[in-house]
């Protein structure tokens, strides 16, 4: 029997499940385990860790049969989905997003919206009735792809992005903030832009057939399993180099589709009290990496966690998805026995479940989460113990502020590392590196996504 590459996942069944992490990646064998649970998962197929291997043993090349087991899965898809992948009527359109083994959260690369181009545009204007939404989908597609596989992207961390560049440029000209008030004709100005960007910066042209723009989103993440970041994590992180990276390409669902559609990312339980309750963020009218971005505000995803009245939470806006939500999120917190970080979108109020894995937390949180999860009969006493590694420990014991003491608060955020700090705030990580290396103390901070 020749070697199998490729993993199907789609409409309840599942080629692989949850066992399968080190073959399937993290991400992988949970989408399969999610369609084998019956959850609302978008049909895809997973690349195995073999290929990614293989990819970098034999001078970036995939082995015999890859091509063909993937056309076979694309068909696949396109069964379940109702679409077609190149089609210019009917297209169907895919994520390409990688999954290693161990969780590397933001550490590697994702292309969305693959198969676009200016006749299966036409295709979808017509499909969904939106041109607003294809337009924005498309220069979605461009921005990514041109950054992640073309290489239009910042060179320092000083400069900008410059696709970024150009939003802010149009956003100006117009006299308008938000994202959202760009306009079905403003989002076909930035597609001409960014065209015309890469065209001149890059000196080649977009490419145009859907599968190139596969090819090139697949040997772009496998090709990011050795970028400096994640290499740094790896070492940080203890994660093996040999292990690669699986790929994960599924048809895309829309959050940006109008006003009943939204994404979101939410954890089971309160990642840095521990707190058994749900937690998350959400956007309406977005894609996912909207809301970890950075570029419009978050709202949160129950009324529990509101923090006034301003904000608005999904729970108000589509309570019968929210309830869907919290039927799937206990019902995976049930089966793996931990607390989940999930993903999710809305596509014309139809909930679709895009991730789900162990959820990183301080370590506050991980004594309250294993301490209950034990009281509620989820896990055994040995089990609660073995949760907690020596280095969340070690965070237990450092110095931290005296939650009751006075204090002069001149800014607030996120913490990123345990316990109190004190020295010179820097603002990229080479600077903090350099600065850290010279024996200064120095604060890293950051945007919030």
């Amino acid at each position: 029997m020749a070697d199998k590459y490729v993993y199907f996942f789609g409409d309840g069944k599942a080629e692989g499940d949850a066992t399968m992490k080190i073959l399937l990646g993290g991400k992988g064998s949970n989408l399969a385990e999610m369609t084998n649970l019956k959850v609302p998962v978008p049909a895809g197929f997973t690349i195995s860790t073999d290929v990614c291997s293989y990819y970098y043993k034999n001078d970036s090349k995939y082995p015999k049969g890859l091509e063909e087991e993937v056309k076979k899965n694309i068909a696949k898809v396109e069964k379940v989905m109702g679409a077609k992948f190149g089609d210019n009527e009917n297209p169907l359109l895919l994520s390409v997003r990688s999954g290693a083994p161990a969780s590397m959260p933001g550490m590697m690369d994702t292309v969305l919206n693959l198969g676009l181009n200016e006749a299966t545009l036409k295709g979808l204007i017509k499909k969904s009735g939106n041109e607003r939404f294809a337009y924005d989908s498309y220069r979605r597609l461009i921005q990514m792809y041109g950054d992640v596989v073309m290489g239009l992207k910042p060179e320092t961390e000083e400069e900008e992005d410059p696709f970024e560049i150009i939003i802010e440029k149009k956003k100006d000209e117009l006299g308008i903030e938000l994202d959202t008030d760009l306009t079905a004709e403003d989002m076909k100005d930035l597609v001409k832009r960014f065209l015309g960007a890469i065209k001149d910066k890059l000196g080649k042209e977009f490419p145009q057939d859907p599968r190139d723009q596969l090819y090139g989103a697949i040997g772009a993440v496998f090709g990011a399993w050795n970028n400096p970041r994640a290499v740094t994590y790896r070492n940080l992180n203890n994660i093996p180099a040999h292990w690669g990276t699986a790929i994960n390409a599924q048809a895309m669902v829309f959050g940006n589709m109008g006003e009943d559609s939204a994404t979101g990312v939410a954890f089971t339980r309160d990642p840095s009290t521990g707190e058994n309750a749900f937690y998350g963020e959400y956007l309406i009218n977005a894609q996912g990496e909207d809301v970890v971005a950075g570029i419009r505000t978050p709202q949160p995803i129950n009324s529990a966690k509101k923090i006034d009245e301003s904000q608005s939470s999904l729970e108000e806006e589509m309570p019968k998805q929210y309830g869907e939500l919290v039927d799937i999120y206990k019902k995976l917190e049930l089966h793996y026995k931990d607390m989940q970080d999930i993903e999710f979108t809305i596509q014309d109020k139809k909930l679709w479940m895009l991730q789900t894995r162990t959820g990183k937390r301080t370590a506050q949180a991980a004594v309250r989460i294993a301490v209950e999860m034990f009281d509620e009969g989820l896990i055994d006493k040995e089990e609660a113990v073995l949760r907690l590694d020596p280095d969340q420990v070690d965070q237990l014991l450092h110095p931290m502020i005296d939650p009751k003491a006075d204090r002069d608060t001149i800014v607030k955020g996120l913490p990123a590392s345990p316990g109190a700090a004190v020295g010179k705030v820097v603002f990229t990580a080479n600077d903090a590196e350099k600065e850290a290396n010279s024996g200064e103390k120095v604060i890293l901070v950051r945007i919030e996504t």
